[in-house]
């Protein structure tokens, strides 16, 4: 038998010897219909084509639409696909390809030491809050809600019972006694039925069993 010769053969194509992708999410098809998008010498056409291809990226991409002026954000990807290299009359313009490298800015971090980790540092931008109110009605019950939500944080880290004078004396200490707790201002007392539980702890079985055990219990006791 005679060898055949001309039988063709399936080279695999790696994506490490395709051209680099500039903007991953979009595709590979995409990124070729830019490439195509650069041949068109009609300019009319090469318009349309663009603002077609600005629907297909939009239809690939719907997360765009959380950003604000989205429809910028597609066209500047669609420059960058490009290469830069896009002849088009677009509605925005043409991004510095410069802009690619740029960093971001470094976020502000506190560096400021927490006076209470177990109450934590919003605790203490809540407490500079109130101690910038006037005296009043206003600030007395913005105290007393702050005192309460304190009063939940501690007995999430600290199961034994907390006194409304250590919370009292808590919020005018972290605040530098900028503070002053009205006189004769109450908390009330913890419901005996609440659990706090610390952040990430999920409540076993046994524990939503005894709650509703408790529940019920109080239900029945209204009732008779």
């Amino acid at each position: 038998m005679e060898e055949n010769n001309n039988v063709d053969t399936c080279k695999l194509l790696y994506n490490t010897e395709r051209v680099r992708l500039y903007i991953p999410e979009y595709g590979r098809n995409v990124q070729k219909m830019v490439e195509y998008l650069k041949t068109i010498e009609d300019r009319q056409k090469r318009n349309e084509q663009a603002r077609a291809i600005i629907k297909v990226m939009e239809i690939l991409n719907p997360a765009v639409h959380l950003q604000d002026n989205y429809e910028q954000k597609l066209w500047d990807h669609l420059f960058i696909i490009s290469g830069f290299d896009l002849d088009v009359d677009a509605p925005y313009p043409m991004p510095a390809p410069e802009s690619l490298n740029e960093k971001p800015h470094a976020v502000p971090l506190q560096t400021k030491p927490v006076k209470a980790t177990h109450y934590g540092r919003n605790i203490e931008s809540m407490i500079d809050l109130v101690a910038e109110k006037e005296d009043g009605e206003t600030k007395t019950a913005m105290i007393r809600s702050l005192a309460i939500y304190m009063r939940q944080q501690y007995l999430i880290w600290n199961k034994d019972t907390v006194s409304e004078e250590t919370i009292f004396q808590d919020i005018e200490k972290l605040s530098d006694y900028r503070i002053k707790v009205p006189e004769g201002l109450h908390i009330g007392k913890v419901d005996s039925a609440q659990s706090y539980n610390r952040p990430g702890n999920v409540p076993s079985k046994g524990n939503n069993r005894n709650q509703r055990q408790r529940n019920n219990g109080k239900m029945r006791k209204q009732h008779k």
